[in-house]
C-alpha cells in the first residue's frame, strides 16, 4: 500500500527545519569553539556550503524519485542497489545513534538528576506513539516544536546583541586549518535535517515542485539561525563557550536576563524533541523502502491501513532507540552517527552525478564539491569513530551478501 500524500510545502519547510534547528543549535558551540577558536565563523560557512551542495544533491533527485527512502531509493535506481544499501545502511544505524543521543539531550535539559534515563525513554516512546497515528500530525507537533525552539533562540539572539557593547568575551585562540575543518565537522550535522524532507518523498505533494523548494527554504532558514547564534555567542562568550556545557543560557544570564534563562531551557528541550520527532519520521520511511525491497526484514513494510504510516518500522525504531538509550555511553555512538551522515551525503551526490537531461536541476559542480566536502570532513573524525563506523557498514554487506546468497540457493 502506497502512503498518502498529505505533506504540504509548509509541512516539509517545518520538518526540515525541526530535524535542523534540534540540540545541536544548543549544545555545538562548547566543542566547535574549542577546536574552531577564532576561524569559528568560516567552518560554520563551509559546513553550510558542503550542506548546500548536499541539499541541491537530494532535491535533485526527489524531484524524479519521489518515494520514501531518500538516498536509498535513489542510489538504487540510479548506480545500482549495492550503493542504495550501504546509503540505506548508513542513514538508519547512523540516525538511530543520533535519535539517542536526542532524547538523552532532552532529558539533560528536562529531567532532575537521577532521572533522565525515564524521562529519555518516554520521550521515545511518546514521539513514537505519535508517529504511528499519521504523518499530518508529525507535522502539527513538528510546527510548534520548531517554534518554541524559534522563541527561545529570539531570546538569546536579543539578548546577546544587548550585552555585545558592554561584554568582555575571553580572547579565543588561533587556529589550524585541520581545527577549522574539524570544526565544519561538528556544524555540518546541525544543517543535515534537510534529508528529512527527502527521505518523505511518498508523503508530499507535488513532490516535483515541494521537495527542491522545501529543502533550500529549510537549510536557508537554518543558516541564518546558526549564523546568528554564532554571532552572538563570539561576542559575548568568546573562547569562554569552549568549558560551557549551556552556553546560551550563559549568553542569557551574562547579559542579566537571567529571568528568561528558563526559557532558553524549554526551547533547548522542545528543540530536542523536534529533531528527535524529523529523525524517528525519517529512519521510519527509509526503513519501509529497504523492507520493501527485502534489505530488510520484509515484516517492516507493512503500512497502516488506517492512519497510511510504517506503523511497524517506527515501533521497531522507538524500541531500538529506546534500547541504546538504557545501555549506551553515546559519545563515541555520535561519532558514528557522523560517520554514517557523511558516507550517505557522499553517496547522494554521486547518485545525482549520474543524472541526464531534464533530470539535471543543478550543475555537476555543485555534486563534486559536496562530494569531496563529505570526504574530506569525515576524515576530520576521531579514528575510533571512523573504525567504529567502518565495522559496522562491513556488518550491514555481509548481511546482505548472505540474504542474496539465500534466496538464491
Amino acid at each position: 500500500m502506497p502512503l498518502a500524500r498529505r505533506l504540504t510545502l509548509r509541512d516539509a519547510v517545518a520538518i526540515g527545519l525541526g530535524s535542523m534547528i534540534g540540540a545541536g543549535v544548543f549544545s555545538v558551540w562548547a566543542p566547535a569553539v574549542s577546536v574552531a577558536g577564532t576561524g569559528l565563523l568560516v567552518a560554520l560557512a563551509i559546513a553550510a556550503v558542503v550542506a548546500y551542495c548536499n541539499a541541491t544533491a537530494s532535491a535533485q533527485l526527489a524531484a524524479v524519485h519521489p518515494v520514501a527512502g531518500g538516498t536509498y531509493a535513489y542510489a538504487r535506481a540510479e548506480i545500482g542497489p549495492w550503493w542504495g544499501f550501504v546509503a540505506g545502511w548508513c542513514f538508519v544505524i547512523g540516525k538511530i545513534a543520533s535519535c539517542a543521543a536526542m532524547a538523552m539531550t532532552f532529558a539533560a535539559y528536562a529531567a532532575p538528576e537521577g532521572w533522565q534515563v525515564p524521562v529519555a525513554v518516554a520521550a521515545v516512546a511518546a514521539l513514537g506513539a505519535v508517529n504511528c497515528f499519521g504523518v499530518t500530525r508529525t507535522a502539527l507537533v513538528t510546527r510548534i516544536l520548531v517554534t518554541v525552539s524559534l522563541l527561545g533562540l529570539a531570546v538569546v539572539v536579543a539578548a546577546g546583541f544587548s550585552a555585545a557593547p558592554a561584554a568582555d568575551p575571553a580572547p579565543l585562540v588561533d587556529t589550524t586549518a585541520y581545527g577549522v575543518l574539524q570544526g565544519a565537522g561538528l556544524l555540518f550535522f546541525a544543517f543535515a535535517g534537510y534529508a528529512r524532507i527527502a527521505t518523505m518523498g511518498e508523503e508530499v505533494a507535488d513532490p516535483a515542485r515541494t521537495i527542491p523548494r522545501a529543502i533550500v527554504l529549510a537549510l536557508g532558514g537554518a543558516v541564518v539561525v546558526y549564523a546568528l547564534v554564532a554571532v552572538v555567542v563570539l561576542l559575548t562568550l568568546g573562547a569562554d563557550a569552549a568549558h560551557s556545557t549551556a552556553p546560551l543560557a550563559d549568553v542569557v544570564t551574562g547579559a542579566g536576563w537571567t529571568a528568561l534563562a528558563p526559557v532558553v531551557r524549554v526551547a533547548a528541550a522542545a528543540a530536542s524533541l523536534g529533531a528527535l520527532l524529523a529523525l524517528l519520521t525519517g529512519i521510519g520511511r527509509t526503513t519501509l523502502a529497504m523492507a520493501r525491497e527485502g534489505d530488510l526484514p520484509t515484516f517492516l513494510a507493512a503500512v497502516d491501513e488506517r492512519w497510511q504510516v510504517p506503523r511497524r518500522a517506527e515501533i521497531a525504531i522507538a524500541i531500538v532507540v529506546i534500547g541504546i538509550v538504557l545501555v549506551a555511553d553515546l559519545r563515541e555512538a555520535i561519532g558514528f552517527s557522523s560517520f554514517g551522515v557523511l558516507l550517505y551525503y557522499l553517496i547522494a551526490n554521486a547518485a545525482a552525478f549520474r543524472q541526464t537531461g531534464d533530470a539535471r536541476r543543478y550543475p555537476r559542480v555543485l555534486q563534486v564539491i559536496g562530494a569531496l566536502g563529505c570526504l574530506v570532513l569525515v576524515n576530520t573524525l576521531p579514528v575510533l569513530a571512523s573504525l567504529i563506523g567502518t565495522g559496522i557498514v562491513l556488518v550491514g554487506i555481509a548481511y546482505r551478501m548472505l540474504r542474496l546468497r539465500g534466496a538464491r540457493a
